[in-house]
């Protein structure tokens, strides 16, 4: 269905967009979407940098060394 749009449909999308709702809304709109990226990719950047510092912390044994003699 969408392969049979070619730049003349997307520029007739383009300018009823542009009249329903005005070049203000759009601006505001397109400057939402680039704040929605910009936290988006900060999330994974800090979801990459704790996994990695997750992989940092090692397990360590603190059981007394007299429970482990008994053991």
């Amino acid at each position: 269905m969408l392969n049979n749009i070619g730049l003349p449909g997307l520029l007739l999308i383009a300018v009823v967009v542009l009249v329903l709702f005005g070049r203000g809304k759009i601006s505001s709109l397109m400057g939402e979407v680039g704040k929605g990226i910009t936290a988006f990719k900060r999330g994974v950047k800090d979801g990459s940098e704790e996994i990695e510092n997750a992989d940092d912390t090692v397990a360590r044994d603190i059981t007394p060394e007299a429970e482990k003699d008994k053991v």
